[in-house]
């Protein structure tokens, strides 16, 4: 095999996944990161932030947590450890090149008309290409001393997230939005940097926009600060499923939704017959999981008592990436008033602060931050120079992102997405994308035609549209993830079942340890 050039975007989760396995199969990735450190979403994040997932979930395979960390739920710091461990058991520092800005990417080789002419992807279905002089261009800015240089790679890998560098600031009408609001304004993402935050609310009138993680625990971290004497508020949309464990009467919820027996319940991307009529028959039983889990949570948090009961089911929550932790002790300080909730589906500024959807409530503010989150389809589309590139890399407001085993765009050659789809723990789904991609470079597999990837995008979005509902285009495949990684398996020859046995290869929750030393 010829010495290929290979090019990452990023070493946050992801990257560290792509550079790790690149280099197992004998390349010598490049590896380029804004940020002067590894870790992506990390290594900036609130001070309360903590792992959403025990650590056997959030995990390389290759790398189990020392035996130091006895917490369910390490804090971001330890998880930051982790990394550093990572990147250090592997050696893959020596492939980064920190302070490093993409500034955009282009593809040189064949023309636009040429590649949409192709039957098949990068025009023989191989990552190299069949264009001899097919290359990706980046321009990288050095963000310690200004200079740029410009980098060709034969295959790029794009590892940027969704959940960073474009935020999502809502739209106001004339004369009502934040141009009118004479305190501060920022978003989650600018509260997240800030070294000082304690004393940048200390004493001040807050308000958080948002129903997401962040909106909580920065509204937590807010009332830990300020308690009753000035509480924040917290205006909300839509109630979301956040739970204070990840297990029920002591059972994981692992053994309800991420074992083999629990896929049996759900319809999946291009199943068969026989899986098709299980899974209709046995959609009372899922129904009848999700009420007893909804229960439960509803027994054991006052969502009712405060009007957070959420208006889909957990498992619609479970499918579609929507559950979360609840920051400790958040209804505790919601009981004594520290935090303030008021539900509104619209709300625009005045001079001092926010005024609620009826007109009739104004909420008075020294500060506004917006947990809003991010426009991930924008940041994937602002890193092409070609407008051929963004203007299809991410699809339309009313499709899925078109991704080929949710990595691969089926008319973008010698490129891959990879941290982009969505699980209950990404670093799971994303080292096995990762592991899959790099097999691809060594050209273990090839890719079939263009028309057979664009029938398996529309397979899959079919399932995301049942599943997910308006949430589809976060493209979340948790409830089958083991179905995805079955697919993987195939696509590379490897056994997809990694259990010891009948019984444990069905009931027995899956996760990332299964999968190590995957070749």
């Amino acid at each position: 095999m010829d010495r290929k050039r290979v090019g990452i975007i990023g070493a946050g989760v992801s990257g560290l996944a792509a550079c790790k396995h690149s280099l197992d199969k004998g390349f010598n990735p490049i590896v380029f990161e804004a940020d002067d450190t590894i870790g992506g979403v990390w290594a900036h994040t609130l001070e309360s932030t903590r792992l959403q997932a025990p650590t056997t979930a959030f995990r390389f395979s290759d790398l189990a947590w020392p035996a130091t960390v006895t917490e369910k739920y390490p804090s971001h710091r330890k998880v930051m450890e982790y990394l550093r461990s990572y990147a250090s058991e592997f050696d893959l520092l020596k492939c980064i090149r920190f302070n490093s800005q993409v500034l955009g990417v282009e593809y040189l080789g064949a023309t636009e008309e040429e590649i949409m002419q192709w039957a098949h992807w990068s025009g023989n279905g191989e990552a190299f290409g069949a264009q001899k002089d097919g290359v990706w261009r980046l321009t990288v800015k050095d963000l310690k001393i200004g200079n740029i240089e410009v980098f060709l790679v034969d295959f790029l890998i794009v590892c940027i997230g969704r959940h960073s560098g474009s935020p999502n600031i809502p739209e106001f009408p004339a004369n009502s939005g934040l141009e009118l609001f004479k305190g501060k304004i920022l978003h989650s993402i600018d509260y997240s940097y800030m070294d000082n935050a304690a004393e940048f609310v200390k004493g001040k009138k807050v308000t958080i926009i948002g129903s997401g993680k962040s909106a909580f625990d920065i509204a937590a971290e807010v009332a830990k600060v300020n308690g009753e004497t000035q509480p924040c508020t917290m205006i909300y949309r839509t109630r979301h499923w956040l739970v204070h464990k990840s297990s029920i009467w002591g059972v994981d919820l692992s053994y309800f939704y991420l074992n083999r027996i629990s896929q049996l319940l759900v319809h999946k991307p291009g199943e068969g017959f026989l899986y098709y009529v299980l899974a209709t028959a046995l959609s009372p039983l899922r129904w009848a999981v999700s009420k007893v889990i909804e229960a439960y949570f509803k027994r054991s948090i006052p969502l009712q008592k405060h009007g957070m009961v959420p208006d889909y089911s957990f498992s619609f929550a479970m499918s579609s990436c929507l559950i979360a932790m609840l920051p400790e002790g958040f209804y505790d300080k919601v009981d004594e008033g520290s935090i303030i909730l008021k539900k509104s589906k619209r709300f625009s500024f005045f001079n001092d602060g926010i005024i609620l959807e009826d007109g009739k409530e104004h909420i008075k503010s020294d500060i506004v931050i917006l947990a809003t989150g991010f426009r991930g389809d924008q940041k994937l589309r602002d890193i092409f120079t070609a407008n051929w590139c963004k203007k299809i890399v991410a699809g339309s407001s009313a499709t899925v992102v078109p991704l080929y085993r949710e990595c691969i765009h089926p008319r973008i050659p010698q490129l891959a997405i990879v941290g982009y789809s969505e699980s209950l723990t990404n670093i799971y789904a994303s080292e096995r994308m990762a592991n899959w991609v790099t097999h691809f470079l060594a050209g273990r597999f090839k890719l079939p035609s263009i028309r057979c990837m664009e029938e398996s995008v529309a397979e899959w979005a079919k399932y995301k549209d049942l599943y997910n509902g308006k949430y589809f285009r976060r493209s979340c495949i948790s409830t089958v993830n083991i179905w995805f990684n079955d697919i993987l398996c195939q696509d590379i020859g490897c056994n997809p079942k990694r259990k010891k046995g009948v019984l444990a290869e069905w009931f027995q929750p899956y996760g990332p340890a299964d999968y190590a030393s995957l070749y």
